[in-house]
């Protein structure tokens, strides 16, 4: 299974109007444009038979919660 670190980043040409259009579906989910677009390409390959069992999973839309402190110390 993949860790952030192990992430593999590339470059994507895409046209400006469809840019716009993906971050604004991203906002409405609370996901970056990145995410949203892995989160579509997983998608995509998921509904293809494609996605390999070896992906690991996608993060949870929005931010990451805070870690818990105990506040016994």
């Amino acid at each position: 299974m993949a860790t952030v670190s192990e992430r593999k980043g590339i470059l994507l040409r895409l046209d400006p109007s469809v840019h716009d259009a993906l971050s604004r579906w991203a906002a409405d989910e609370l996901r970056s444009t990145n995410a949203q677009i892995e989160f579509l390409l997983r998608r995509a390959l998921a509904d293809a038979g494609r996605l390999p069992s070896r992906a690991g999973p996608m993060r949870r839309p929005g931010r990451p919660r805070a870690p818990v402190t105990d506040s016994a110390e």
